[in-house]
């Protein structure tokens, strides 16, 4: 009987750091330090997925050298047009080499030798030792070495299962007779990324169709006589050429490495070390997940790493202070200091507080009605605040001290009374309340009949304004900034899952260390960020918009709108009668049926069946499969009727799922009336976001969209919508940045600023301007703030690149000052690093002076950008603080309801129409005057629809 055979995993390291830095790249991992770890935290993952799920026997991780390869020496233009290694990826390849080593696995390096080299020769030596090999990479070209046992193992990817190719695999997706063809393939069509030239005028298609007609590279040029025209003198000419590319393709597998068996056995991590590297890079859930121990109970490293200083002297991050702390100890001592171990619950000394008594209560009210500001926590039975009950409230003011007042859930009449005790000092407008996510409770309070008042300071918020792009939940900023781990809610209510309790399945006393310790920690973070607001002249920001807007917030939620559930399953019966017709007529364009949201069966459909191209190439996902997303249909859109009815297919059953199916089921139960909730410390340029359900996202470019609006209604017949949208708000912005006289002068004189552009651009009077003219004008208004290549504008225009080209440049001709400001707010921006809003709002652009012109690119675009959005943002929080106050003041039965991108909504007793439109109109013009005017749209009706 023969030995089973055992499991080894080879890792191309480069080829998955690369993808997981792009991966994280629009949502980049920024740990306290200052540094993205995104890279890190993707190869970490990989790394611990398959040895969770595929329990290797053994494994190895293979790196690529500095130092140049035998390929250069054959080549020396090999890979010479490859950019800069983005900075992320060079900071995360040392760490990445830690991790693999802390997980006692060999990390497989060669001068001279490139990764693949590497691990093609281990597969080699492997196979014929028993080994079943898997090369784990998402490179292709690994292809050429799969054998009976050698695989190709492609991870898991954006959504992407694990795929495993074998021999088979790799024959039907290259579409070739034997494996070894993959190297005459690539050779033949080249690699413009590793600057292998191929033979011009091959790409993957002819390549294949060449390859399947003649067998391999040399076999084709030998025969180059049976071709035609410029295929045949291409051939010809560049045959050596071809010959030396398949060169620089093949995979060696005679690289002078030791193949050790033992050396690549996996017998498990070494975990201290492994523990000091995810605390470094703050790594909890990994912690958790790999280690089954908090950060809390990492072992502390041996010397501590000084944080990560600015770039340039400019620069001013939360990270500052930190640094210099840390740098002082250090040069005082002489040597770096030790890192201090996590203090928590269970190792330090608090004085917490059970008030369950009225006479207890009564002491702890007369204290805190003498205080300056107090921090304070409530614990509910759920995490929606319109239905919560309250199961506790606790309170802070000195450090190290805090009371937890518990409130009967089950018990209402005895929960208001006990809460009332409170109402006066809450509501005491002298009292500054602190909290972490203040909103919340204010919002669970309001059904207790308690509106919280005074000046509010949410440390949530606080953090968002100094760090837009960090995590802002209190145990994180807890460990990273006061070294402080809180107790996991875990310890009281279980992990996730159907046997997890509530709060209020607890006693008061298992509840008390936990509530104190929350309004405790809050209490500290307050401390912690107020001087560092005050330093980075964020103070008026926070206390003039961010914290007031959570009040205006909390009454939008509160109030919720009203939904017409008749009128969406009108719209559901349509859109699915709609739905089925569209499916009946592509199923006889096609003439076949098939899963029409199945992306592998339409490509299929589409692209073999009936043979669509159109003008752009057809593209192919990582997983082999026809890539069929919008953008690539969309340009199909043209060639025939079905991509069209695909298109709009898409577009209808989205909606009914989303919104027209999905909106009736979050009506609550409590008052008939959906509550949406938003989001102030999400986006990173200051927008509001919503969830539950996401009202942002409500599309109106199309007809049908649209028709969702007719949904949203005022409460009753007495009662109308009324809409307020700003018009064209980040044009004006734009204008006003810039100074430009042409686009300053437009919106003065009330022009139409899409025609007044087109008229300057294509160079005709006003009055001559065509409709498509002034499609294209604005294409490019709009697109001009977001940074638009000549690419972008003939993509979006469907013109040729070189028009695109002219039509930006006369922009700019056109708009002299535009283009002036664009440059010099990038010129900014590499000079500090970040770039403000009017009103001081940070959007850190740590890449802006990147040596990758990708990476460099997307900063520089958001150099321009995010100045404008953000003050766009700015500017619609104002008129909702100022509308607020304002209906508040006037004791007016009006209420604000909804806010979407640059549009409120308000629900209006009909007898108050006349009253406030004047008044929201002039509090939403004047929120914050620039040297354009703003123009406000504001529509009155039965609803959204009518009053949009």
């Amino acid at each position: 009987m023969s030995e089973p055979r055992k499991k080894l995993f080879l890792l191309d390291a480069m080829a998955l750091i690369y993808r997981a830095h792009f991966a994280f790249s629009k949502n980049p991992r920024i740990n306290s330090k200052g540094m993205n770890t995104g890279a890190v935290l993707g190869f970490t993952n990989t790394l611990v997925e398959v040895l969770q799920k595929e329990r290797p026997t053994h494994i190895g991780v293979a790196f690529d050298s500095a130092a140049k390869t035998f390929r250069h020496d054959n080549f020396a233009e090999y890979k010479a047009n490859r950019q800069a290694m983005p900075e992320d990826i060079s900071l995360a390849i040392p760490y990445c080499k830690k991790i693999v080593e802390a997980f006692n696995i060999p990390v497989l390096i060669m001068d001279g030798y490139e990764a693949d080299d590497i691990i093609g020769t281990l597969a080699c030596r492997a196979e014929k030792d028993n080994f079943d090999v898997y090369m784990m990479t998402p490179d292709k070209d690994y292809c050429q070495l799969v054998t009976e046992h050698v695989f190709l193992y492609k991870p898991a990817f954006l959504g992407n299962a694990v795929e495993v190719w074998d021999i088979a695999k790799v024959l039907e997706k290259w579409e070739i007779e034997r494996v070894e063809q993959v190297i005459d393939i690539l050779g033949l069509q080249g690699d413009a990324v590793d600057n292998i030239p191929g033979i011009p005028g091959i790409g993957e298609k002819t390549a294949k169709a060449l390859i399947q007609r003649f067998g391999s590279v040399e076999n084709l040029i030998a025969n180059a006589d049976q071709l035609k025209g410029k295929q045949k003198e291409n051939i010809v000419n560049f045959a050596d050429q071809g010959m030396m590319s398949k060169e620089l393709a093949t995979i060696h597998c005679d690289v002078p490495v030791p193949f050790s068996a033992e050396a690549l056995h996996y017998d498990g991590p070494n975990e201290e070390q492994l523990a000091e590297l995810f605390a470094e890079l703050e790594f909890r859930q990994l912690m958790q997940r790999v280690l089954g121990i908090a950060m809390a109970d990492a072992p502390v490293a041996k010397t501590a790493a000084r944080r990560a200083k600015p770039t340039n002297q400019q620069q001013t991050s939360l990270f500052d202070t930190a640094a210099a702390a840390t740098a002082e100890l250090e040069d005082e001592a002489g040597i770096a200091t030790e890192q201090v171990p996590f203090q928590r619950f269970s190792n330090t000394v608090q004085d917490y507080h059970l008030i369950d008594t009225p006479a207890l209560r009564q002491s702890l009210i007369r204290y805190l009605q003498k205080q300056q500001e107090i921090s304070f926590d409530t614990e509910t039975s759920s995490i929606d605040p319109i239905t919560a009950r309250l199961v506790g409230m606790s309170f802070s003011y000195l450090p190290g001290e805090a009371y937890y007042v518990p409130v009967p859930p089950d018990d209402e009449a005895e929960a208001m009374r006990i809460t009332a005790e409170f109402k006066d000092m809450l509501e005491n407008p002298s009292i500054a309340k602190i909290g972490q996510n203040i909103k919340y409770d204010i919002l669970v309070l309001k059904n207790y009949d308690i509106e919280v008042s005074g000046p509010l300071f949410d440390t949530m918020l606080a953090h968002y304004l100094l760090e837009p792009e960090m995590r802002h939940n209190m145990d994180v900023l807890a460990e990273t900034y006061l070294n402080y781990s809180p107790i996991p809610i875990t310890d009281l209510i279980g992990p996730k899952g159907k046997n997890q309790i509530t709060m209020a399945d607890l006693k008061p006393e298992q509840v008390k260390d936990y509530a104190c310790e929350d309004a405790d920690i809050t209490l500290r973070l307050k401390r912690y960020f107020e001087p560092l607001l005050q330093e980075q002249g964020l103070m008026k920001l926070f206390n003039e918009v961010e914290n007031p807007l959570v009040q205006v917030l909390a009454g939008i939620e509160k109030e919720g709108i009203s939904i017409d559930a008749n009128a969406l399953a009108d719209i559901s019966m349509l859109l699915e009668q709609e739905i089925k017709g569209i499916e009946t007529r592509i199923f006889e364009l096609a003439d076949t049926e098939f899963n029409i949201g199945s992306p592998k069966q339409l490509g299929e459909v589409l692209f073999d069946k009936m043979g669509l191209h159109g003008k752009a190439k057809i593209k192919k996902t990582k997983t082999g499969q026809y890539a069929t997303g919008e953008e690539i249909l969309s340009k199909l859109a043209g060639e025939h009727e079905i991509v069209r009815l695909i298109l709009d297919h898409r577009e209808l059953t989205k909606l009914k799922s989303t919104y027209v199916d999905a909106l009736p089921q979050l009506v609550c139960s409590l008052d008939n009336r959906v509550h949406t909730s938003f989001n102030q410390a999400v986006t990173a340029t200051g927008r509001l976001s919503s969830t539950n359900p996401n009202l942002q996202n409500i599309p109106i470019r199309t007809e049908r969209g649209r028709e969702i609006r007719k949904a949203f209604v005022p409460r009753d017949s007495k009662h109308l919508i009324i809409s307020a949208d700003y018009s064209q708000i980040e044009l004006r912005i734009m204008a006003d940045f810039s100074g430009d006289p042409t686009m300053k002068e437009a919106f003065r004189n009330g022009l139409d600023i899409h025609a007044s552009t087109a008229s300057k651009v294509f160079h005709v009077p006003l009055d001559q301007v065509d409709s498509e003219m002034r499609r294209k004008a604005k294409t490019i208004n709009f697109g001009i703030i977001y940074g638009i290549s000549a690419f972008g504008l003939s993509e979006r225009l469907r013109i040729p690149r070189r028009e695109a080209a002219d039509i930006i440049e006369a922009y700019f001709q056109e708009f002299p000052a535009v283009k002036e400001y664009m440059d010099s707010a990038i010129e900014k921006a590499r000079e500090h690093e970040y770039v403000e809003t009017l009103l001081g709002r940070r959007r850190y652009l740590r890449d802006i002076n990147s040596r990758n012109a990708t990476v460099r690119g997307f900063a520089e675009r958001n150099a321009v950008n995010a100045p404008i959005q953000g003050t766009a943002a700015d500017i619609i929080k104002i008129a909702m603080i100022n509308i607020h106050e304002y209906l508040r003041h006037e004791n007016l039965n009006t209420r604000m309801i909804l806010q979407v991108h640059d549009e409120l909504l308000f629900d209006a007793p009909k007898e108050e129409i006349d009253i406030v439109t004047p008044k929201i109109v002039e509090l939403m013009t004047n929120a914050l005057p620039l040297s354009v005017p703003m123009e406000v749209g504001l529509g009155v009706g039965k609803n959204w629809l009518e009053a949009h």
